[in-house]
């Protein structure tokens, strides 16, 4: 099944919540069917974005400030939009990105307590106004997510050694901005992962088909 005009659908949630196994299921079920997929992941897929995400995730940055936090993620953010969002869209191809601008409205905003006013304007400014047309919000419970966590192998990221509370906050936010906009679709995360691989892929071709 072909799709006639570029797509952008984001994945957001908790860490822990089972994000990245749920955009490898779509992206697989889209390109069953024919359809051209980017799949990328916030910050990075460039070369200045990697770099960024190397600093906002190093352990070593314990002193970075909220605001610096904030500033360097609308910058890479910026530079996957130019570089990478807008091209892929505009070829009709559809873009799979693995976090977006709500993610730092619940991290930066109700999690560190900076403005959304300031965020949304900075988010604004990064994409000129881009808009994902399809979020998935995987939502997991803290203490789930923690759980999940604590027999993860790999070494955790600054963001990650935020601790437990942190988890809760960004997860309020989170749930706050799926009740302000349609687009964010809340997805069970402790159901089975093919249960909502198929859930999340029927959600997608309803809003291709609508």
């Amino acid at each position: 099944m072909q799709i006639d005009k570029g797509l952008f659908v984001t994945f957001e949630g908790i860490d822990g919540s089972g994000k990245s196994t749920q955009v490898s299921a779509l992206r697989k079920s889209l390109e069953d069917k024919g359809t051209e997929v980017i799949v990328i992941r916030e910050p990075g897929a460039t070369l200045i974005g990697e770099k960024i995400r190397s600093i906002l995730l190093d352990k070593a940055h314990s002193k970075m400030s909220s605001e610096t936090e904030l500033l360097l993620y609308e910058a890479a953010r910026a530079q996957i939009v130019y570089e990478v969002i807008r091209p892929a869209l505009q070829a009709g191809k559809v873009v799979i990105c693995d976090r977006f601008y709500d993610s730092t409205v619940a991290y930066q905003g109700y999690a560190r307590g900076l403005s959304l006013e300031s965020i949304d304007f900075l988010n604004q400014l990064a994409t000129g106004g881009l808009e994902p047309d399809l979020t998935f919000l995987m939502d997991l419970p803290a203490k789930d997510a923690w759980e999940r966590m604590d027999v993860r192998e790999e070494a955790q990221d600054r963001l990650e050694l935020e601790g437990f509370s942190f988890m809760e906050k960004v997860r309020a936010g989170y749930l706050e901005l799926a009740g302000k906009h349609a687009r964010i679709i809340k997805v069970d995360a402790l159901s089975p992962a093919t249960v909502l691989a198929k859930y999340i892929d029927r959600k997608f071709w309803e809003v291709v088909n609508t």
